[in-house]
């Protein structure tokens, strides 16, 4: 081979690797900046709080941390023993306003059938009123009956859905504020992905698109689709005083990042054999259809 052959191949061959270098810089340039793609993804869930609607001392924790629960399954319960006695005092009463209503009610109606020499139009109609106004306490003195049913009922707090318990705090002895959280129930079938793409790729996503996610360590893809994408996020530069006026700040940044707005990413299929958790990183690919 003589040496002007061996040169021409050699400058073939670097054309080659040049040509095949900018190829694949272009691919990777065109994926980069016009295929909406983010490694900034989190796996999310909806978390119910779960409080109870009574107060008391909590008695008995039914339930271990991360433990799968089903909807209705008892979780904890608060000390029963003051509210059995508030239904035993409401049924106490129930029974005396009772016998009340029905001693008023015989009076009206031996009034009522006596003749007007024998009582006054006066008092045979205070006697009705009398009657009546009995009726309405025993009215409620059922009403707060049930209500103490309900308080009782209420001290065995139980899962409003299907899920895990995560972060489980509360112990047997705590006291229990109505309305105040204490503990979280991950909802099973609540799982989805938001996806933090950069502002210049939003016009790129549209509701409906395909998307994939793959979890961070895995190679298992999931598939999903593009739900809705979020309408505002905090500008940090121009928060409110306390006067509400508007805080701008006075110096600019030259280098200016793109933004990061939320795409949510309905999950079509949740995995059986993968463990999914709240805050799990991902990678969120688009598919333009």
């Amino acid at each position: 081979m003589t040496l002007k052959l061996r040169n021409l191949i050699s400058i073939l061959i670097t054309l080659s690797f040049v040509i095949l270098a900018i190829f694949l810089g272009h691919k990777l340039w065109v994926r980069y900046m016009d295929t909406p793609w983010t490694r900034d993804g989190r796996v999310r869930a909806d978390i119910v709080n779960v409080a109870s609607d009574v107060s008391g001392i909590v008695t008995k924790v039914a339930v271990t941390d991360n433990q799968f629960v089903h909807k209705g399954d008892v979780l904890f319960v608060v000390d029963t023993e003051r509210y059995k006695d508030s239904l035993t005092q409401a049924n106490a009463v129930a029974e005396q306003k009772k016998l009340n209503m029905e001693m008023k009610r015989d009076q009206a109606l031996r009034r009522a059938n006596l003749d007007d020499q024998v009582i006054s139009r006066e008092n045979r109609d205070d006697a009705a009123i009398s009657a009546s106004a009995a009726q309405a306490e025993y009215q409620e003195a059922l009403a707060l009956r049930e209500h103490a049913k309900l308080n009782l009922n209420r001290t065995v707090v139980r899962s409003p859905v299907n899920g895990w318990v995560t972060n489980l705090l509360v112990r047997p002895g705590d006291f229990a504020q109505n309305g105040v959280a204490k503990l979280a129930v991950i909802d099973q079938q609540s799982f989805w992905v938001y996806g933090y793409f950069e502002e210049n790729k939003i016009p790129l996503i549209h509701i409906g698109n395909e998307a994939e996610v793959r979890l961070l360590g895995t190679d298992r893809v999931l598939k999903g689709r593009v739900e809705s994408i979020a309408h505002g996020i905090t500008d940090r530069d121009n928060p409110t005083d306390v006067r509400l006026l508007a805080n701008v700040n006075p110096s600019f940044n030259w280098v200016r990042l793109a933004q990061r707005v939320p795409v949510r990413i309905a999950l079509e299929q949740l995995p059986s054999d993968t463990t999914l958790a709240a805050g799990m990183t991902c990678s969120v690919i688009v598919r333009q259809n």
